[in-house]
């Protein structure tokens, strides 16, 4: 194991919020989330960690700095010393036993191997993140889709309603298996969802932009309005005028058990080709209330 003081870039002396500040400023360089699928940059993200945890503990840090532990937490080897008394004068002296010495080193390279070991059967393995588009309606109304792994297979996604880009689902379990015997990692799906052609979502609501007739914005009429769920009737008033909203309840995306609605914007369109009598019509009629829709304006 590295050295934590330098592993963090910090004197011994350092103070706990020298520590803190330091661990800071590395792992907001090194999170797996910034860097995903760079292995190295994940483990520095790991010596980091270990190293901010190690030193951010009190006690650890005093046996550490005396040299009772090592930087992976392991006892060190003391040096043994024996008092052998001889002759009559009593006086004694010490001298260090050497074959104490090399049986606790053999016994420390043993127990770190076994645990070196141990760690690398339990191992967890590396979460994986992908990138998904999905259709608006999709997204809306939820959906089932697959995702074609980069080393072979597929893998099942299902798309909760109400879904929206930038959210990311994590399927536990589906990451990259464990060099050994510990879990898989898991799997992270970044939504992208794609626009769609008439339809626009604005919180839970979605909004429509639809057309109507002259004859069915004067007249009054019922019409079909599309919605996430398929074709409704809508009722359009008489006197209708472009850019009057209709609301159409519950019809908009269901999220936390609460349905938005459904807002149409009506848009009055005039014939396209060409309407001798509607023409002839409109040059002789004269309104009888002198009706001006610019007066507010001058």
């Amino acid at each position: 194991m590295k050295d934590p003081y330098e592993t963090l870039g910090v004197a011994k002396t350092a103070t706990p919020e020298e520590i803190k500040k330091a661990y800071l400023r590395l792992a907001k360089k090194l999170h797996p989330d910034l860097n995903p699928g760079d292995k190295h940059t994940e483990d520095k993200f790991k010596e980091v960690s270990s190293a901010n945890d190690f030193l951010s503990d009190p006690e650890k840090r005093r046996r550490y700095d005396a040299g009772e532990i090592d930087a992976a937490g392991v006892e060190k080897p003391q040096h043994r010393f024996y008092k052998d008394y001889a002759g009559a004068s009593g006086q004694a002296y010490e001298s260090q036993s050497a074959y104490a010495d090399f049986a606790d080193r053999d016994n420390f390279f043993a127990d770190l191997l076994r645990r070196r070991a141990h760690e690398a059967r339990r191992a967890r393995g590396a979460d994986q993140h992908y990138r998904l588009e999905v259709d608006f309606l999709e997204a809306v109304n939820g959906a089932k889709k697959e995702i074609a792994l980069p080393q072979g297979g597929r893998l099942d996604v299902t798309i909760p309603a109400g879904i929206e880009t930038g959210q990311i689902l994590r399927l536990k379990g589906k990451g990259g298996p464990s060099p050994g015997e510990g879990e898989a990692g898991d799997a992270f799906i970044e939504i992208f969802v794609r626009p769609h052609h008439f339809f626009s979502r604005h919180g839970d609501d979605i909004r429509l932009d639809l057309p109507i007739t002259l004859v069915e914005a004067a007249l009054g009429a019922e019409v079909k309005a599309p919605t996430p769920s398929g074709h409704v009737l809508l009722k359009i008033p008489k006197g209708s005028n472009t850019g009057t909203v209709l609301r159409l309840k519950s019809k908009g995306v269901l999220r936390g058990g609460r349905w938005g609605d459904e807002l149409v914007r009506l848009q009055v369109m005039m014939p396209t080709q060409p309407e001798p009598e509607l023409e002839a019509f409109l040059s002789s009629w004269r309104p009888a209330n002198r009706y001006d829709p610019r007066r507010e304006m001058e």
